[in-house]
Order: structure tokens, then C-alpha cells, then sequence
């Protein structure tokens, strides 16, 4: 194969997922290099796909710029050159690293180097596209892990006409968003749904035969039947290239507040930067550094100083009588420090859940179940790290327009 060298770029993108994409929109002048063959799409909305409720096409990206189906195999921080699986080799004046990350698949008995049949991973398009392809009504699924992308996965399963068992190993659905109060509500709107929801299990592996799943093991014995296993155990941070380029990684690739990793030519966005010791793993992060670093590459003064992204969700019931949706929202801390103030308001009436915790004068963080009136107002708040008027009743910050 031979090798061609590329003009200089005065910025090349390695990774053309969300973060990539939204940088490329953004910022003039800019090689975007990705693997999948698809255009950018909004990761996001995956479950949709898989529930039948968009086509593929629906969640595409505005269009950009992107050298599809390319693998960058090696950075070359000498030279300042991309080394490419085709051949060929492009170079950078600024090198933006939007890997992001990888699938987390468990060390489980009987899942080795290559998945057996009826096991997917649930992260990509093609991910979506083949799990979407072997669904079928009836057909026994098994979902594990509980976090956001499981209970997406499990419910759009569902929506499918599967037969839906979602096993947790923590002790609530979504620990990361979530306290325990609003995570046994998500866990009866998805029994409502028909999802078999198991928490505090563990699973011990895969019983396959022929080459395919049959059913998932649990530690205690138990078996669970399964013609589709759904692996949505998290994710981690894809540092390979970081690595081998001698850029210093710990869980993500290292990054300060203007996501510049410790090459002053080389920056990180997205689910493969960590920043002060967090790698967030979201889209709403992604999106937000992105924002910033397209501002710190023309130049302007910007610094990333943490996520304040609202996370939410929409739980649609099937189209029969009587089924409905459960909207959801999180932003912040919703685990309270002791000295804190937690504020809680239930309204079965109105099939409504909200909590939020104050920190001192200021919004820690909060979740809010089905009816999400006030959230416009409690996020902004939050979102602006404002002081809270001394004379608002913390009651108040339920209400409709959040008190203010």
C-alpha cells in the first residue's frame, strides 16, 4: 500500500462521533478522520432506532466534512503527522483526539474473544441496526446493567414485543443519576412496560450452544432464558493512540480547562478526556467541550471548568390504552453531603416525582419524574451556579416555575 502525505490541516479530528462532529461544525479549516462508515449521528437516540420509532437516517448529524471509515493507527508528535490504516498521512497543526470510548464487556464465563450469536454490544449504529435486525415478538432478552444505556436498551426491547429481563447489579436502576426514591419509580414504569427488572444480582456468564447465547447464569445458579443478550455494562475511555503517543493518561487522556492534553498541540474532547480527574461519559459533557475548544482554537478566551449538563430521558409505553410515558430528568448531585438540605415533593395525582438538594445557597443538583414543569427554571439555576434568594421557600423551588 503505498503512502501519500496530506496538506497541513490547521486542525485534524480523530473521531467523528458526537463531540467530533459538533468541533467540526464549529471550527473552519478541519480533517475529520472516523472509522464508522455512517455519518455522524446522535448517539443519543439510539433507543430510538431500536424501538422502530425513527429510521437510521432520522438521527444523522448536519452534515460535515468526514473521511469516513478510516483508522488513525499512530500519531507521530515529531512530525506532527496522522498515520492512517489506508495509507495515508495527514498533517496537523492541532490534533483534536474524540476517540471516545469502548463497550465494557465483562469478564463473563463463556464470552471470549469473539461474541457468540445473540450477544450484542449496545454503542454504535451498527450495534443498533444488528440488535434491531434479530428482535422479534416474544423472542426472551436479557439486558445487563442498569445504568442509562440498559434502561434505553430495555425499553425500546420491549417496545419490540421481546420478552424483557433487565438485570442490575447495584442496588438501583441509574445509581449515577438517580436516588432511590425516583430509581423504584423508573423500576415500576419499566414493569409496567413488561421488563423483568432485577437489582443487587450478579451475573456469572453465558450458556451458549451451537455458537449461541441460550441463556445468562447468575451467580447465585439461577438461569436466566435468553435468545438476545444485551451487554450495557459502561464504557471506557479508547486511550490506545494517547498512549502509544506517550500523552499521559489515567482513566481518559489527561486534559486542563482549555482541553489541551500534555502535548500543547494535541487536545481531547468527549468520553476519552478526563478533566480533574473525571471522564464524564455523556453526551451533554461531550458536547459542552467541544463548545469550548472550537472557542479556544479561534482563539477567544475559554475554559472548561465541568459538566453542567441535564440529563433526560423519555420512557415511551406502547401504543395501547392505558400506557403512557415517563419523562425524566437529572442534573447535578442528587446524593446529598451531610449539612445539606434535600427537599422532596410526590404528587401521585399528577403521577409527578421531584428532589432537589441545596448545598449552602446554592442548587447541588436534582431529579424530577413525569411531570418536569419546573425543570426549565431548576436547571438554569443550577446550570448558572446562582445564588439562591434568601427569602424563596425551599418548598417553592418545586412549583411550576421553580419558585422564582
Amino acid at each position: 500500500m503505498s503512502t501519500r502525505t496530506e496538506n497541513t490541516a490547521r486542525v485534524v479530528v480523530i473521531g467523528a462521533g458526537m463531540a467530533g462532529a459538533r468541533l467540526a461544525a464549529r471550527v473552519p479549516d478541519v480533517t475529520v478522520i472516523g472509522e464508522e462508515s455512517h455519518a455522524p449521528y446522535n448517539r443519543v437516540l439510539l433507543a430510538e432506532v431500536l424501538a422502530g420509532r425513527y429510521p437510521a437516517d432520522v438521527i444523522a448529524l448536519p452534515p460535515a466534512e468526514v473521511r469516513r471509515g478510516v483508522r488513525v493507527v499512530r500519531i507521530d508528535r515529531d512530525d506532527r503527522l496522522v498515520h492512517c490504516d489506508d495509507g495515508s498521512v495527514v498533517r496537523y497543526g492541532r490534533l483534536v483526539l474524540a476517540t471516545g470510548s469502548n463497550p465494557v464487556l465483562p469478564p463473563l464465563r463463556g464470552l471470549g474473544n469473539t461474541m457468540p450469536d445473540g450477544v450484542h454490544a449496545f454503542r454504535t449504529l451498527d450495534d443498533c441496526l444488528a440488535l434491531r435486525a434479530s428482535v422479534r415478538p416474544g423472542v426472551n432478552a436479557v439486558v445487563i446493567g442498569g445504568g442509562l444505556l440498559g434502561v434505553s436498551a430495555a425499553r425500546a426491547l420491549a417496545e419490540c414485543g421481546a420478552q424483557v429481563v433487565l438485570a442490575q447489579q447495584g442496588e438501583h436502576l441509574m445509581e449515577r443519576q438517580l436516588d432511590a426514591e425516583s430509581a423504584g419509580l423508573l423500576r415500576s414504569h419499566l414493569e409496567s412496560l413488561g421488563v423483568e427488572v432485577h437489582t443487587e444480582c450478579r451475573v456469572r456468564g453465558l450458556r451458549c450452544a451451537d455458537g449461541s447465547v441460550r441463556a445468562v447464569e447468575m451467580a447465585d445458579g439461577y438461569e436466566l432464558a435468553a435468545e438476545i443478550t444485551v451487554l450495557a455494562c459502561g464504557v471506557r475511555p479508547r486511550t490506545g493512540l494517547a498512549q502509544a503517543a506517550g500523552l499521559e493518561v489515567r482513566k481518559g487522556v489527561v486534559v486542563d480547562d482549555e482541553l489541551r492534553t500534555s502535548d500543547p498541540y494535541i487536545h481531547a474532547v468527549g468520553d476519552c478526556a478526563e478533566h480533574r480527574s473525571t471522564v464524564y461519559g455523556l453526551a451533554g459533557p461531550a458536547l459542552e467541550q467541544a463548545d469550548v475548544l472550537a472557542e479556544v482554537l479561534a482563539g477567544r478566551p475559554a475554559r472548561y471548568d465541568g459538566t453542567r449538563a441535564l440529563t433526560r430521558l423519555t420512557l415511551n409505553g406502547p401504543d395501547t390504552p392505558g400506557s403512557g410515558s415517563l419523562d425524566l430528568a437529572a442534573f447535578g448531585d442528587s446524593r446529598p453531603l451531610p449539612g445539606d438540605d434535600v427537599i422532596r415533593l410526590a404528587d401521585a395525582t399528577r403521577g409527578a416525582y421531584r428532589t432537589v438538594v441545596v448545598r449552602g445557597d446554592r442548587l447541588a443538583g436534582g431529579v424530577l419524574l413525569g411531570d418536569l414543569a419546573a425543570v426549565g427554571t431548576l436547571a438554569r439555576t443550577w446550570q448558572d451556579d446562582a445564588q439562591l434568594p434568601a427569602e424563596t421557600s425551599l418548598l417553592h423551588l418545586l412549583t411550576n416555575d421553580g419558585g422564582f
